[in-house]
């Protein structure tokens, strides 16, 4: 009996042993996408890929800053430090592409807040989607980038408005608070130029105005005389609007001032020409010039907050329209992390991909800066406020609503 006794006891012991040597079972990832292990003293990484560069750098750095402002807001996230590797996506189909390849091609990269310019956003969202990715875009307006039949692609969300609302704006504003009932459109081809002015086209011919020039400039043209002559030899329209970018923005609004037969038509751009740079290279042409974009009117504490520490750490105003969608696509990344994120005893930190996915476009109501965000099946996910505003002096006056 003592034998058996002491036996038993040892096997006891040996129980005790092995299971204190054992601890908890080990993670193991049944994501469908995979998961991303962070160590207990690795940051966890995000990626930006924003147009940080050229003659539409104001558009992207603006966002650039909102995602540093969040992360320095919020500090660690699931108890690791956060870090951000930057990439430009050229405001272009190709530097889109080159952005995404070179993210998804490191694997300890979670997600991505991309890209500024639709035109990037296309390829890029379909390389982000395929590498099991996923990226939450603060200023990607064209329609077709949350359209299953064009070109959504599974893990593509924004913060940013759905031109249907700013090109019906836009439309309603004309016609109705300018009583303005002829117009016409000039896009320069890339999928949020020709995606805004066909909305407005849309818009504007439903409330029973005619379109009657619809057309397009080539991004880097230099002579827009052409284009603008054949505009006002097809009305000339009472409202001219043409939603591109800085460099061809600018030089529509100077030369739409030497072309017979444009002299009394209101002339509008839209938020892709809505920075300090835009203002200094329309110049003195652009006074009274109508712009659409979001609503950036924000108020409370927090938004209060945010500009002061925009100014403190780069030493400006803000310089665009889209740095707290920025930040707010920033926060909504954090908080699905520390959602499905699971974390060891130890402090590693493992995070499914498609987790991350689902959490995002369960997104109900989220208080952000620009509005209770709410996100759809397809990634729309703004809460979205169009305001119409004015250069005035050099400044952009907002004069509605």
């Amino acid at each position: 009996m003592k034998r058996l006794f002491a036996l038993m006891s040892l096997l006891v012991v040996a129980g005790m042993v092995l299971s204190a040597c054992g601890g908890a079972a080990a993670f193991e990832c049944t994501d469908a996408l995979g998961c991303v292990t962070y160590a207990p003293d690795e940051p966890i990484r995000i990626a930006s890929a924003l147009v940080i560069s050229g003659a539409n750098a104001d558009l992207g750095l603006d966002s650039q800053y909102g995602v540093e402002i969040a992360m320095e807001f919020r500090g660690q996230v699931a108890g690791h430090d956060v870090e951000l590797q930057a990439e430009d996506d050229g405001c272009n189909a190709e530097g889109g592409q080159a952005a995404g390849q070179k993210i998804v091609s490191d694997p300890t990269i979670i997600g991505v807040v991309a890209s500024s310019c639709s035109g990037a956003g296309v390829p890029m969202s379909k390389v982000i989607s395929e590498a099991g990715y996923f990226m939450v875009s603060p200023s990607n307006t064209s329609p077709v980038l949350t359209d299953p039949n064009i070109a959504w692609n599974p893990g593509y969300l924004r913060t940013a408005h759905n031109d249907k609302v700013q090109g019906a704006a836009i439309a309603g504003y004309a016609y109705n608070t300018l009583g303005l009932k002829t117009a016409a459109a000039i896009h320069d081809g890339d999928p949020y130029t020709e995606g805004l002015a066909n909305a407005f086209r849309e818009s504007f011919e439903a409330l029973g105005g005619t379109l009657v020039e619809y057309t397009a400039v080539n991004v880097g043209d230099t002579d827009m005389r052409p284009v603008l002559t054949a505009v006002s030899a097809a009305g000339p329209p009472e409202f001219l609007y043409f939603p591109i970018f800085t460099a061809e923005c600018a030089l529509l609004a100077k030369q739409s001032k030497e072309v017979s037969g444009l002299e009394d038509t209101v002339i509008s751009a839209a938020d892709g020409c809505i920075s300090d740079a835009a203002a200094e290279a329309i110049g003195d042409a652009g006074e009274g010039m109508l712009f659409s974009g979001p609503d950036i009117s924000f108020t409370g504490d927090l938004y209060n907050r945010f500009k002061n520490a925009y100014k403190a750490n780069y030493g400006t105003d803000t310089l665009s329209v889209f740095h707290a969608h920025a930040f707010d696509a920033s926060n909504m990344i954090f908080d699905c992390i520390e959602k499905v994120g699971v974390s060891d005893d130890d402090g590693t930190l493992h995070i499914g991909r498609q987790a991350m996915r689902d959490c995002l476009y369960a997104t109900q109501n989220y208080a952000g800066i620009t509005g209770n965000l709410t996100c759809d099946q397809y990634g729309d996910c703004a809460d979205p406020k169009i305001s119409i505003s004015q250069l005035q002096n050099g400044e952009y006056v907002r004069i509605w609503p």
